[in-house]
């Protein structure tokens, strides 16, 4: 990372609530093309989430502990904070001295991008100001939000137009939430009804309406140099597995996450 950092933009793209069985699924099915052409060996990997909602996810993950491969470790981190004893910093980490990885991408002349999704990213109240203003520039507008049918496609949108606006030269550390995932998530499934609600389905529905529109914007990202990409999902939720539903509790379909990074290669 300590050559990537510097050289190539950055996105890190968090499916919010992305349950690994949906993931690896629908890849195995042959209904995500668009994400699993950039998959290694066409595969989700399997993780454990840092953190199991989405506000303690980011924070740990903007501090550099991105979900944890899931099998013994310890595993070295591409980034990390400077912290003395750290068993997960390696010589291929790239080492911050700043309180996170955006300030620290920010002090090496990366211009850092918050794309918002779900609530905690709309910057309305003081709780929801606080992950977005870690960012130099930030978005957020309802058509982005959990409610709104076509969150994902606005989003990708508008990540299209901070690239187009850019200077070429500037490196860009692009964050995007995608909110389309958590619920209510049944409107993405044909025939689904709020009084029917979300399910297991509907959440696959959701997945393959992101694919739908996510080559968009890997093509943005890869438009001005090559960008090293980390897709990946914050935690999963529950559709009352072993009677459970929704997260922020300890059940595996929480803790266990999709995550895969790659690069992607410029198109120009």
């Amino acid at each position: 990372m300590n050559e990537v950092v510097g050289r190539d933009d950055l996105l890190l793209l968090t499916l919010d609530t992305l349950r690994y069985d949906v993931a690896v699924e629908l890849a195995a099915a042959g209904r995500l093309p668009n994400l699993v052409a950039h998959l290694p060996g066409g595969t989700w990997e399997r993780r454990h989430a840092p953190g199991n909602f989405t506000y303690a996810s980011h924070q740990a993950m903007f501090a550099g502990f991105l979900p944890t491969p899931a099998s013994p470790g310890p595993h070295p981190r591409l980034f990390a904070a400077r912290f003395a004893g750290s068993e997960t910093t390696a010589g291929r980490t790239y080492v911050f001295d700043t309180p996170d990885l955006v300030s620290g991408l920010a002090a090496r002349g990366y211009r850092t991008v918050c794309i918002g999704g779900v609530g905690f990213f709309n910057k309305q109240g003081a709780l929801g100001g606080v992950l977005p203003g870690l960012f130099e520039e930030s978005h957020w507008e309802a058509e982005f939000s959990v409610a709104s049918p076509t969150s994902f496609e606005a989003q990708v949108a508008r990540a299209e137009k901070t690239v187009a606006e850019l200077p070429l030269r500037q490196r860009l550390f692009l964050f995007l939430n995608a909110s389309a995932l958590h619920q209510p998530n049944w409107f993405h499934l044909p025939g689904a009804t709020r009084e029917t609600g979300d399910s297991r389905a509907t959440h696959a529905a959701a997945l393959e309406y992101i694919d739908r529109h996510v080559g968009r914007l890997f093509a943005a990202m890869s438009s001005r140099r090559r960008c090293f990409a980390i897709v990946c999902s914050d935690h999963g939720t529950a559709y009352g597995d072993d009677g459970y539903t929704g997260h922020r509790l300890g059940h595996d379909s929480v803790w266990t996450v999709p995550y895969s990074h790659f690069f992607l290669e410029p198109t120009v």
